[in-house]
């Protein structure tokens, strides 16, 4: 088998700022070197953040976010989810999603979808492709004239779109429908009983689910899935009537809508939803983390592009250590093969091929490590799972520069290629049928049994060698502590995934700690361990492995959501529990009546908190970086604050002296993620950025400045940057992260600092030591890197060191002349504090503390310091 990396096409769409560097050899996991062709990416130093991931991630630029992108509709959602049952309690229950694969319904599930204005500006128009207004008029045809199809509304976007899923079968009457729910569920709850069970495995249907679109400037996935739909829907023939009567197949027709209709890779909120399925902080990935539950597909495509050769995964290695990766392989590589005999017979002279990672790249190039991804996530959830990538471009600058008659040449040759793979992934799945049921039900089963995963051959299947071989072994149990805010976020996290968390009835010992009543426990001997590990574990240092990773490699709500996550490895509890749906109430005010309160800004609810109270006008007042008192006459407000945030007030030292401080008013130049998590706690914040100071902003009333992407001091017109020097001269506050801002501080002189970077790629969970009065006080001893920072030089305090050995897990290597990697950090100023020289306050940041708001533990430590610089 040839393994050689072939980049044609590849090259143009990822590697964006690929510099050639010497060859380096992957070594994998037993040091035995890859026979795949060596990798000839090095992303050096890197931009902020580096520019693929600016490319990737949608950041603001000079653009400002306009406010109406996190409506009110988009922060209750998440509040919503931060306390929102498992997705399989809800979908038969009140208060549950409108859509509902459970309850007493047949097929069809015909509901008239609400039609949306004509918009003459949707970009997918230009293509001759469907815009997203026509979408529902085209499905309330199908299920007028088919009682094949289905569509509901699943939620919404964050611009405020209907979301919708199309399912595709044989009409079942109600009982026949019930019959197919209780063996989904026998399946993941009792797959031992359900190998037996003769009668499912003849007529259990075979779940497929297809998801297009959730890049919404990768359009054809889109109509695609629309023309197979319309196929299965009309068609006369006996095979397709016989298909439909062993199948449904689920598609979520676009997964983003708000980008569909702007031409934007990210939703409405600046966010890549396929980066979010492990932190869920979008409407769209809760969407179709609900879907993938209660689908339970054995396949599943997710639809993307462009890579100049159209790309089907399986993946290269890294392969995530959590998978069951021998049941994944046996059916991804044949499914992926399928797929390219499919696209072959189009008979394009542009799909004469398709690049396989797993067989045609090197290790790295095209991992399937983080579980950030749709298919990743879902092969947790016990589907195959495949990213497609068509072929052609249609977006970026080739949507503007090329002619039109030559982008609607590329999107039908596009949407030829997403409907034959999806097609071969329907002839798969159903010709496999009874293989592809063994391998989820023993997926399960190894989960329930407390299994080792067994360790997979050479040749396993062709390719397969000890360059893939990435295993873990699992923890015995882990131990949630009760009774704080982020115990709970993390606990109704866990629960609306699927993972199944007890709750300790009394109190009890283990390994030699002991914990109280209420403790949660995450019992590893569980259907979906993978997807539990894989969210709680620490995870690995992959960095000697492979030579560079496509995204992040590394992560953890263990560590980085601020519960405290204790790992049993091989004890498990001796306490009654009980099985819990929901975390329960934190919130309480813990003070005799006529104290004063005392909070302790340890969380980003407690961040809420303060700024809810703020915005009711209570006056407080702050004793220190991280302790706030709040006067005994406004405990009314502090008590239902409390309850909607679960933060818990206590009583403060008689006689507490403080300064009073008041909401700050904020310009801020951030990244879509930053503003976000800004918002989520409760922050009014004034977008900027370089062209919004040249156009005249006023900053008279700013109290702090914030600078991570978009702005340049230097790109600065004389005005705007007198602007920025009377600001800094009066005593503004700057807070700063990355690069952008580093080089910002330079520019305008806030601190006398230095900023060393790290390479552009590095990136993961990190090692530091809180030894500053703001950023420090109290901070979890873990952050979170992606191209990260240091700083030397002198006359500033510094807040928070890397630690002697950084890194915890992800990928960090030096340089190819050996600087610059984590061995260089180590001991070196990762965030830095001190007096600007007109007597304001600064604060620099060389970590993450709000990346794609996942690490829910950094919050209050970035807040802190921006409370601090307003002061």
């Amino acid at each position: 088998m040839d393994l050689s990396r072939t980049l044609a096409g590849f090259g143009a769409a990822l590697l964006v700022t690929a510099l050639i560097a010497d060859p380096v050899t992957a070594a994998a996991p037993g040091g035995t070197p890859s026979d795949r062709t060596p990798s000839t990416r090095d992303f050096g130093n890197g931009a902020d953040r580096n520019e693929i991931a600016a490319i990737e991630r949608q950041t603001l630029s000079d653009q400002a976010l306009s406010a109406q992108m996190l409506s009110a509709q988009t922060l209750p959602d998440q509040i919503l989810s931060d306390q929102g049952l498992s997705a399989r309690t809800l979908l038969g229950g009140p208060g549950g999603p409108a859509w509902k694969l459970s309850g007493k319904k047949g097929y069809p599930r015909q509901s008239r979808l609400p039609v949306w204005p004509e918009n003459p500006d949707d970009r997918s128009i230009k293509l001759g492709l469907v815009p997203y207004h026509a979408i529902a008029p085209r499905l309330n045809a199908l299920q007028k004239s088919s009682d094949r199809v289905s569509a509901e509304i699943i939620g919404k976007s964050a611009g405020g779109r209907d979301l919708y899923l199309v399912t595709v079968t044989a009409p079942e009457t109600a009982a026949e429908a019930a019959r197919q729910d209780r063996w989904r569920a026998l399946i993941e709850d009792d797959p031992v009983a359900a190998k037996r069970d003769r009668a499912l495995k003849a007529g259990y249907k075979t779940p497929v689910w297809i998801n297009a679109n959730i890049h919404g400037n990768e359009w054809e996935g889109t109509d695609g899935a629309l023309r197979v739909i319309q196929r299965l829907a009309t068609a006369k023939d006996t095979a397709t009537r016989e298909f439909l009567k062993r199948s449904r197949v689920y598609v979520t027709v676009t997964n983003n809508p708000d980008g569909r209709v702007a031409g934007t890779r990210a939703n409405g909120a600046g966010f890549d939803v396929n980066r979010d399925h492990a932190t869920n902080s979008q409407p769209e990935s809760r969407a179709v983390r609900d879907v993938v539950i209660g689908t339970q597909p054995f396949i599943m495509l997710d639809e993307h592009g462009y890579t100049g050769t159209t790309l089907i995964e399986p993946a290269t290695p890294p392969h995530g250590q959590n998978y069951e990766y021998d049941l994944y392989i046996r059916h991804a590589l044949p499914n992926a093969l399928g797929m390219e005999k499919a696209i072959q017979k189009l008979g394009h002279p542009e799909t004469t091929r398709a690049d396989i990672p797993f067989r045609d790249y090197a290790p790295g190039d095209w991992d399937d490590w983080p579980p950030i991804f749709t298919p990743m996530y879902a092969i947790y959830q016990g589907a195959v799972g495949h990213t497609v990538e068509i072929p052609l471009r249609v977006n970026n600058a080739d949507y503007t520069n090329l002619p039109v008659e030559e982008l609607q040449r590329r999107a039908r040759i596009n949407t030829d290629v997403a409907a034959a793979t999806i097609e071969a992934a329907l002839t798969y799945a159903d010709t496999n049928k009874a293989s592809l049921l063994a391998g989820q039900i023993e997926q399960f089963r190894r989960g329930w049994a407390g299994e080792p995963s067994p360790a997979i051959p050479d040749g396993f299947v062709d390719g397969f060698g000890p360059e893939d071989r990435y295993s873990t072994t699992f923890p015995r149990a882990y131990v949630i502590p009760a009774g704080t805010p982020a115990a709970a976020r993390l606990v109704d996290h866990l629960i609306a995934h699927d993972v199944r968390v007890k709750q300790a009835v009394t109190g009890f010992s283990v390994n030699g700690r002991r914990y109280g009543k209420g403790t949660y426990l995450v019992d590893m001997r569980q259907p979906k361990r993978g997807l539990a590990n894989v969210l709680l574990e620490a995870g690995r240092d992959i960095s000697g492995l492979v030579p560079q990773m496509y995204d992040i490699s590394g992560w953890s709500h263990g560590l980085l959501w601020g519960a405290a996550v204790d790992t049993s490895r091989a004890a498990y509890p001796r306490v009654a529990t009980r099985t819990v749906t929901g975390a329960a109430a934190t919130g309480a005010v813990d003070a005799p009546r006529g104290r004063e309160l005392s909070l302790t800004l340890r969380d980003g609810n407690d961040v809420r908190a303060v700024n809810e109270l703020l915005a009711r006008g209570i006056k407080l007042r702050r004793t220190d970086a991280s302790t706030v008192v709040v006067p005994a006459e406004a405990r009314p407000e502090a008590v239902a604050v409390a309850r909607s945030t679960g933060v818990r007030f206590g009583a403060a030292p008689r006689g507490a002296e403080g300064e009073v401080f008041d909401r700050p008013e904020i310009a801020a130049a951030v990244s879509a993620d930053e503003l976000f998590a800004l918002k989520e706690m409760g922050f009014t914040v004034r977008t900027v950025s370089t062209a919004v100071l040249n156009a005249g902003f006023d900053l008279t009333t700013t109290d702090t400045l914030i600078v991570s992407s978009g702005l340049s001091y230097t790109a600065l017109n004389p005005t705007a940057r007198a602007s920025v020097d009377a600001f800094l001269a009066r005593g503004g506050g700057v807070l700063t992260r990355g690069a952008t801002g580093a080089a910002f501080n330079t520019a305008a002189r806030v601190l006398p600092a230095t900023a060393v970077s790290g390479r552009g790629d590095a990136n993961g969970v990190v090692r530091v030591e809180n030894t500053g009065p703001v950023v420090g006080a109290g901070s979890l001893p873990y952050s979170f890197v992606y191209s990260p920072l240091w700083f030397t030089g002198s006359g500033f305090t510094v807040e928070q060191r890397y630690g002697g050995t950084p890194l915890v897990a992800g990928h960090w290597l030096p340089t190819a002349a050996g600087t610059n990697g984590p061995a260089q950090a180590a001991g070196q100023a990762a965030v830095i504090s001190g007096s600007t020289a007109g007597d304001g306050r600064a604060v620099l940041f060389g970590t993450e503390p709000l990346f794609r708001a996942h690490p829910k533990g950094l919050y209050a430590q970035y807040a802190r310091a921006l409370l601090w610089t307003a002061s």
